[in-house]
């Protein structure tokens, strides 16, 4: 018995942040480059910006920057604190599933015997 759940943030029914957020943002800090991100996650250039831009919008603030002289990409602090408390939401939400199914399992132990 496992208890399935996912996770995202949303404002007026349309995405903010979620897992493929997440994961756009931490290929971008890693890749320095959107470019590099979206090929490392394996998604067109276009799905990757138009999902940051929009969440960008949606947030009313900028999750990147670009450098002056290498125009490398860089995650905002707000970006890395956004990543950072939804990464503590997920550890927070598996910690309550977990505790969860073990109650559940219990009482189905207690009913097979």
């Amino acid at each position: 018995m496992e208890i399935k759940y996912k996770i995202w943030i949303e404002t007026n029914g349309k995405v903010i942040f979620g897992k493929g957020r997440d994961a756009i943002l931490k290929a971008i800090d890693e890749q320095r480059s959107l470019n590099a991100a979206a090929k490392k996650l394996e998604m067109s250039y276009r799905a990757a910006w138009g999902r940051l831009k929009a969440s960008e919008e949606r947030l009313g603030m900028k999750l990147v920057d670009i450098g002056i002289h290498d125009k490398s990409m860089q995650l905002t602090p707000k970006a890395r604190a956004i990543i950072d408390r939804f990464e503590e939401l997920e550890k927070d939400v598996e910690k309550l599933l977990y505790n969860a199914d073990q109650d559940f399992q219990k009482l189905t132990r207690q009913n097979g015997k």
